[in-house]
């Protein structure tokens, strides 16, 4: 038993007790994110992200019991930093459409930087399907709390509802699949403007 596997030991649900823990688990998910974006769930392995953790292979096992453990860890721990990324941005927002625009943004510069986060979370679901979709129920669900706020303040239409969230969720998840990840070059400030437009003025001709 390792140093760090002594000291966490007696601690039944794995959750880490001291910082040094910490800090192991967050470069084992890391390392998890990469080895399973890299190289999907199937073909990844323990060991492998373990030596990309720089960790003993005991350690893994001081907070996991097995690879499907640790992917359903890492789904939650890839949806948390995208919340912890965006919200931020939205809550500084002056209002309701441009905390959508600016969540939009936040969101793609997020996937350029994590672009293992979109097969991650597709093999989820196949992997782990409760994972899958509590990560989109958790981040729509935000969003609908997000409008319904929005609307109580006057700023959008009233009957804003958990169906336009799940809208805007989807044309954020396509935006991102392309010019997150697929396009680096596109000009996301732009991206965000034009899906904001679309959201602000809808697509009917102007007069």
């Amino acid at each position: 038993m390792t140093d760090e596997a002594a000291g966490e030991a007696g601690n039944p649900d794995k959750t880490p007790r001291t910082e040094r823990g910490r800090r192991t688990l967050r470069k084992l998910l890391d390392a998890a994110a990469i080895e399973f974006g890299e190289r999907g769930f199937h073909e990844a392995s323990i060991s492998a992200i373990t030596r990309r953790a720089g960790t003993a292979l005991g350690s893994f096992y001081t907070y996991f019991d097995s690879k499907d453990e640790i992917f359903q860890a890492l789904v939650r721990y890839m949806s948390e930093q995208l919340r912890d990324h965006v919200t931020p941005a939205v809550q500084a927002a002056p209002d309701e459409i441009s905390a959508e625009r600016v969540g939009l943004l936040s969101f793609l510069g997020f996937v350029r930087e994590h672009k293992e986060i979109y097969r991650i979370i597709d093999e989820a679901e196949f992997v782990d399907y409760a994972s899958y979709r509590r990560h989109y129920e958790t981040t729509v669900e935000r969003m609908r709390q997000r409008l319904e706020a929005g609307a109580a303040r006057g700023e959008i239409r009233a009957d804003a509802s958990e169906v336009h969230a799940w809208a805007i969720a989807g044309m954020n998840v396509f935006l991102g699949m392309r010019y997150g990840l697929w396009d680096e070059k596109a000009d996301i400030d732009e991206v965000a403007r034009v899906a904001n437009d679309l959201l602000a003025n809808g697509l009917a001709k102007k007069d």
